[in-house]
C-alpha cells in the first residue's frame, strides 16, 4: 500500500501554484498527480516522496489535505492490459473508486494506481492473479 495525499482545492487563480510551491519549498518530490475538479473546488490527489512531511507541510499553510492507502499495480501496456486487471478485481466483487495512470516503466509496462474500498482483499486477489504490486519503497525511487 502506498499513502497519497489528497488536497482540497479552491477553484481561484494561483491556488495549485502555491500548493506545489509549498511542497517544492519543502523538498517534497511529485512522482504522481491527478486533479479532478467542479465549478468552484478540485482535489488534489498526489504521490509524494514523504507523505507525512508533505502532509504536515500543507496543513500548517492552511489546506485541507488528508492521506488515503492505495495500490500501485504493474500493468501491461498493450490493448486489453488495464481491462485484464480491472476483470480480477470485478470478479472478486472490489469496487474500483478511482484510479489513474502514472508512468510507463522501461520494461513497457505502466503503473496504474488503484483506490478500492477493500484493499486488503485486492492485494490478495491481484497478487494471486500475477499482477506485480509495487511497494512504497519502489515508488519513491521512481
Amino acid at each position: 500500500m502506498i499513502k497519497q495525499i489528497s488536497v482540497f482545492v479552491e477553484n481561484k487563480k494561483g491556488r495549485l501554484a502555491k500548493i506545489t510551491d509549498v511542497l517544492g519549498q519543502g523538498g517534497i518530490d511529485l512522482i504522481a498527480l491527478s486533479i479532478a475538479d467542479t465549478t468552484n473546488f478540485g482535489i488534489m490527489r498526489c504521490i509524494v516522496n514523504e507523505p507525512d512531511k508533505a502532509l504536515s507541510l500543507l496543513k500548517n499553510h492552511g489546506f485541507t489535505a488528508s492521506t488515503t492507502d492505495v495500490i500501485v499495480a504493474e500493468v501491461t501496456d498493450k490493448p486489453g492490459g488495464l481491462a485484464a486487471v480491472l476483470k480480477l478485481l470485478d470478479s472478486a466483487d472490489i469496487s474500483v473508486e478511482y484510479l489513474y495512470s502514472f508512468v510507463r516503466t522501461p520494461n513497457e509496462n505502466a503503473l496504474i494506481l488503484f483506490r478500492v474500498e477493500d484493499i486488503e482483499t485486492a492485494v490478495k486477489v491481484l497478487t494471486d492473479g500475477g499482477v506485480r504490486l509495487i511497494s512504497e519503497p519502489d515508488v519513491y525511487r521512481i
